[in-house]
């Protein structure tokens, strides 16, 4: 059975719940406990880290599923062991309140099962719609379930913002708990019925999982679309704990002015997003941009955006940071858009479902580089800040590493993306 859109959007619903619910644990109780616990900021640094660790279990999540031939179980109860896991943490929160080493072991497992159902929903969403969406409406696709979390992360960032005043414990764990029941709802009612109709033949013998690994490994183009990935998400993530410092440190900006440069980049990401969403849906009887377009073309206009950003610090009174940082974001919201379609295609490639196990395989890359970068991105700007005088200088010089990365992945892009033939047929990869 092909989704049609609104099963497509039914699916983003999961989506949407997912980053719901993680926004509480990364940005909501970050806050509490260095704000108002006044506990050091590594701590949560080291909380998300679990998180991040536990990705590398994403291509077992979706081998298994695989084997089983369904993914219906994996999301729901994906979801559910993120919600046990927000609820966990927010307890954790509470009791460090009260003792920080008891809260402190409460919280290690709590993110652990947080990042277990994450990895185990994550991966085996975007598996499925791999294996049910045409591969015209792939990146349409990939955008439009993104484009769901992020109003899921901006709707409950607000709501509980309001909820959460007068701040106490106990409402934390209250507004965690109604956040938690809303998601698992909107997971129900986004899987419900998405698996009837015939599916791609489940795999004809039981497979180990590590000679599946090994297999997928050893496909050269999987191997290189990995590394791609692995090489962009990092580039993508490096500078989003530091353009706000940098906003402050070289621009002289103050906190909500800087907040305010950080909703430049989301908003051009959300743009990049939609436009990728419109070419491959509303517009595309008029105007047909190939996936691969969107992904050298993001990697290209994201390394040129951070290099001219790295350069600007150096004329920062008149240089104009905003449209600079809007150009980023929406270089950055096309690029990994259109990139998670072509993941979806290249994950439904061959002749057994084997999608759980590529995109748990991509799922891992894209979600190491991400906590690799974010920890990077801040340990290069303390070393450079040690190093030179000059905070433009220290600063830019992350911004133009960065930058160059993105170009090493647009020629990555180049080379995975390019069409390809043989003797028999014509076949273009995927995102064509």
């Amino acid at each position: 059975m092909t989704l049609s859109w609104f099963n497509i959007v039914r699916l983003g619903l999961v989506q949407m719940a997912l980053g719901s619910i993680v926004v509480l644990t990364t940005a909501t109780m970050n806050r509490v406990m260095v704000v108002e616990l006044a506990l050091p900021a590594i701590l949560p640094g080291l909380l998300v880290s679990l998180y991040y660790g536990t990705q590398f279990l994403r291509p077992r999540f979706g081998h298994d599923a695989d084997q089983g031939g369904r993914r219906t179980p994996w999301i729901i109860g994906g979801v559910l062991l993120l919600a046990l896991g927000a609820l966990s943490a927010a307890g954790a929160v509470w009791l460090m309140g009260a003792s920080a080493p008891l809260g402190i072991a409460a919280a290690v497992p709590a993110f652990l099962l947080i990042g277990l159902g994450i990895g185990a929903a994550g991966t085996n969403l975007l598996a499925l719609l791999a294996a049910r969406v045409d591969n015209a409406r792939q990146a349409a696709a990939g955008s439009a379930v993104w484009i769901m979390m992020i109003v899921g992360l901006v709707a409950t960032a607000i709501t509980a913002g309001i909820l959460l005043d007068p701040y106490s414990p106990a409402r934390l764990v209250a507004v965690t708990g109604g956040v938690c029941a809303i998601a698992i709802a909107l997971s129900l009612i986004g899987v419900a019925g998405q698996e009837r109709g015939p599916a791609r033949p489940a795999p004809k013998r039981e497979a180990k999982f590590t000679e599946i690994a090994a297999e997928l490994w050893g496909d050269t183009r999987v191997r290189a679309f990995t590394i791609f990935v692995f090489a962009s998400m990092l580039a993508y993530n490096l500078q989003d704990l530091i353009l706000e410092p940098f906003a402050g440190h070289v621009f002289g900006m103050t906190v909500g002015e800087s907040t305010q440069l950080g909703g430049q980049h989301h908003a051009g990401a959300l743009t990049g997003m939609i436009l990728v969403l419109l070419t491959g849906s509303v517009l595309r009887r008029w105007l047909t941009v190939p996936t691969r377009v969107w992904i050298i073309g993001g990697c290209l206009l994201s390394g040129i955006s951070l290099v001219a950003l790295g350069l600007g610090g150096q004329q920062a009174a008149t240089w104009p940071i905003a449209a600079n940082v809007f150009a980023v974001g929406l270089a950055n919201g096309a690029f990994a858009v259109a990139a998670i379609g072509a993941m979806m295609g290249l994950a439904r490639e061959g002749d057994e479902a084997r999608e759980g196990a590529r995109m748990g395989l991509f799922g891992a890359a894209q979600a190491i580089a991400f906590g690799l970068g974010a920890f990077l991105g801040t340990a290069a700007v303390d070393v450079m800040r040690a190093i030179v005088e000059s905070d433009a200088v220290a600063y830019g010089t992350v911004f133009i590493v960065e930058g160059a990365i993105f170009l090493v992945a647009a020629t990555l892009a180049l080379r995975i993306t390019a069409p390809r033939k043989d003797m028999h047929s014509t076949q273009m990869v995927p995102g064509e």
